[in-house]
């Protein structure tokens, strides 16, 4: 195994931390404790789950974690290929990460008045909570822009070097740009779509889990040989 291709596997194994951690807060645990219809029942959440909550915190911690790693690894693989395309996607994603981690603190924070009512201005607990969650949910959103980004430079990496299915670049592309313009819909359009703003992502899911999934089995194609007359030969499509 080349250096190349240990470095795509872990930045590989990252991303899939990334997926998992992403997944199991964003779709399995908040739904279960976040009511964005009643602040009471989210307060009322908080304090009978209490470890549930905490654990929340802690996988959030770990996207943050996974999202940064992720980025520096793409960077790692990148740089050699593209330095401007290595930057941007490890920006775009690093960005991703702060936005997240501000959602884990904005969620410790409901925690803590939750346990601790005095905290809450007026001592309104479950407001206070019911705005913590929310701006939580905010910081996501905003996230999702970056989220979006820093698929474009990594999908653009694919289609312009030959060291990956030039589809699965396209598909990259093409779904960092939906999710772009997913969140400029969700909070430019007052009652948008839903339906619409979900669908917008689909092709960044696909693309993204084709990507981890190569970058685990097959980790990069080789750099394409220069035969003795001058034209390219690409690495054999495996």
């Amino acid at each position: 195994m080349t250096d190349t291709v240990a470095t795509a596997r872990k930045a590989g194994a990252w991303y899939l931390g990334l997926a998992i951690t992403g997944m199991l807060a964003f779709l399995a645990l908040r739904p279960q404790l976040i009511d964005a219809d009643d602040p009471a029942a989210t307060l009322a959440n908080l304090t009978e789950h209490t470890t549930q909550a905490h654990v929340l915190v802690m996988i959030e911690m770990g996207v943050v974690i996974t999202q940064a790693l992720a980025a520096v690894y793409f960077y790692k693989l990148f740089r050699p290929i593209s330095p401007t395309a290595a930057y941007a996607t490890a920006t775009f994603g690093m960005v991703n990460a702060v936005a997240i981690m501000a959602s884990g603190a904005f969620m410790a924070t409901a925690n803590s008045v939750a346990t601790n009512a005095s905290l809450a201005p007026g001592g309104d607990a479950a407001g206070s909570v019911g705005l913590m969650y929310e701006l939580s949910a905010n910081s996501w959103g905003m996230g999702n822009l970056f989220f979006g980004l820093w698929l474009i430079p990594m999908g653009w990496v694919a289609v312009t070097s030959a060291r990956f299915p030039g589809l699965l670049g396209w598909i990259l592309v093409a779904g960092g740009a939906g999710y772009v313009v997913s969140g400029l819909i969700a909070y430019g359009i007052a009652d948008a779509p839903g339906a619409l703003v979900s669908a917008l992502t689909l092709p960044a899911t696909i693309g993204e889990f084709w990507m981890v999934g190569y970058l685990l089995l097959k980790g990069i194609r080789p750099t394409p040989v220069l035969t003795t007359r001058g034209s390219e030969v690409e690495a054999a499509a495996s």
